[in-house]
């Protein structure tokens, strides 16, 4: 039988309460792979392999969620890859 510690209670507890939100990133007819790649990797943190396979995913299933986070983490990441030109939403 494992225990947690009091941190790990308090960690789960916060987890449990938090809503948790996906950052989509749609396929467009305008914007090249490596702009969408580039653009996750600098935004959204990504390595370039999982960036390549999420921009693989917008362009053969018309939209990936890309991060999955807090509303307030999301928005602004959603912000940075509008900025870019590229849509995406928070749902």
């Amino acid at each position: 039988m494992a225990f947690q510690t009091e941190n790990e209670n308090d960690l789960l507890d916060l987890l449990v309460l938090e809503d948790i939100y996906d950052l989509v990133v749609y396929n467009d007819d305008v914007n090249t792979f490596e702009h969408v790649i580039h653009s996750l990797v600098e935004i959204c943190g990504h390595v370039p392999t999982q960036a390549e396979q999420c921009a693989m995913l917008i362009h053969y299933k018309g939209k990936c969620a890309v991060r999955r986070g807090s509303f307030d983490e999301m928005a602004k990441m959603r912000a940075g890859i509008c900025d870019r030109g590229i849509s995406a939403e928070v749902e």
